[in-house]
């Protein structure tokens, strides 16, 4: 196995803390095992540069079984708990463990090298050895109480910050001299007191905390700073996007959404209607331009196609149908179901891709019968039936990759609470942070 450098070490770990490249892509580009790379990332993150300048010490006994009860009470790896207590060579552990559990105590003694003759001369260097001994034993024990409230701190919320040093060191100032602590926390003097001072004031913050928190659950990971930002102001509270992202982050809430791209069904090429809508997504009012497109689900072993109609007006969803085949009842169901919205005031466009459902005859013929303009997207052009894709993909992040179904029945239940959630609860900024039923509701009497 090759054997890295401090400054290999360092660099690598650099790369993956501050840099955009994955542990994996480190890993395989320098050829060191996953689990060294992230036992230095531990180290570093823990005890800084110094930790891969190897000095090798003789580790008091009462360390060794400090280190020892450590890994036995939290289950870690003889890794990970070389790398939590900045030893170099995880096999000493290793040898410590076997050692302790076949002979106890005693085999972890430190064995003599030779006997000191007991001269006068000798008997001021034995007491000097002592109390160096004695104040290594309690650095140590310093940094093993230090480091299990800081792994604490991390296992809760990642990143450490000066803030939480600073409580780890007040926590500890009555066992160790403070001093000696924030210079292994790596704080100054001046930024401690500072923290223990706000330590004594209560969060101004908090009651925002618990709003957002609930908020960020309520809707299971979906919103990120700015949609919960619109809905801190629909529940009568105006914060600025800024803090409600900082306090996010002191939070540890990400938006679990991730944009997925998306491929929709697509049928033969005609020349059966124009491009009337020309990327116009703005509507006046409702039910004056829909938009409609066909995709597709692979679920347990089959494939399933979902046939929605969507109003430009507010994104609502009108309708829709699903089925395990791409027939055309599929699209003539939905259309039905979504003719009952309409009235005999609605001047309506509907657009659709190129699709072989919305070729056919019978699709133009149930258009022209209700007085609706057909309109429908160039060749190979995506862009201009956006907003429907647009949704596709919102639906697979937020729904589809995010959830675990049981059956295809389940699915469909899942699914039609989504949709439900989507018109009803689901804001947007662009509808000034209401849902797109509110906004119709909320528009209607204006009207």
């Amino acid at each position: 196995m090759r054997k890295f450098s401090p400054e290999e070490k360092i660099q690598a770990v650099k790369r993956y803390l501050y840099g955009k490249e994955s542990g994996g892509e480190i890993t395989q580009s320098i050829g060191v095992h996953h689990s060294n790379f992230h036992r230095w990332v531990k180290q570093y993150k823990a005890f800084g540069d110094e930790v891969f300048i190897k000095n090798y010490t003789t580790y008091p006994t009462q360390f060794k079984l400090d280190v020892l009860h450590y890994m036995d009470k939290h289950g870690t790896s003889i890794r990970e708990t070389a790398a939590m207590f900045n030893i170099p060579s995880p096999e000493s552990l290793r040898i410590w463990k076997i050692a302790y559990e076949s002979e106890g105590v005693d085999a972890l003694k430190s064995k003599k090298k030779g006997h000191l003759p007991m001269k006068r001369g000798n008997k001021l260097a034995v007491d000097g050895k002592k109390e160096t001994l004695q104040a290594e034993n309690e650095r140590l024990r310093m940094e093993v109480e230090y480091f299990k409230k800081v792994e604490c701190l991390s296992s809760k919320q990642g990143k450490i910050t000066k803030q939480d040093k600073a409580k780890v060191v007040y926590e500890l100032r009555r066992q160790f001299p403070v001093k000696t602590l924030l210079q292994f926390a790596g704080i100054p003097r001046s930024t401690y007191y500072y923290w223990v001072k706000m330590l004594d004031r209560p969060d101004p913050d908090a009651d925002l905390k618990e709003l957002i928190q609930m908020i960020y659950d309520e809707h299971k990971g979906r919103y990120g700073y700015r949609r919960i930002r619109d809905e801190l102001a629909n529940r009568g509270q105006r914060v600025n996007h800024k803090k409600v992202q900082r306090i996010m982050k002191e939070l540890g809430l990400k938006c679990l959404v991730r944009i997925k791209k998306y491929r929709s069904y697509k049928g033969t090429v005609g020349k059966i209607a124009p491009n009337i809508l020309e990327r116009d997504f703005k509507a006046g009012k409702p039910n004056e331009k829909w938009v409609t497109d066909i995709t597709e689900f692979k679920l347990f072993g089959e494939k399933l196609y979902l046939s929605p109609m969507l109003d430009l007006y507010n994104g609502e969803i009108i309708t829709y149908t699903i089925d395990t085949r791409p027939v055309y009842s599929l699209v003539s169901t939905m259309l039905d179901q979504a003719f009952e919205r309409l009235t005999d005031k609605d001047k309506l466009i509907i657009h659709s891709d190129q699709g072989w459902h919305y070729q056919m005859k019978q699709y133009r013929h149930s258009l022209k019968e209700h007085g609706i303009t057909q309109s429908m997207s160039r060749k190979g052009n995506c862009y201009d039936n956006a907003v429907i894709e647009n949704f596709f993909g919102i639906m697979k992040s937020e729904f589809l990759y995010l959830k675990e179904f049981k059956s295809i029945h389940h699915f469909k239940q899942e699914l039609k609470k989504y949709i439900n959630y989507y018109n009803i609860k689901r804001i947007k900024t662009k509808l000034k942070g209401m849902s797109p039923i509110q906004f119709r509701t909320h528009a209607q009497p204006v009207a």
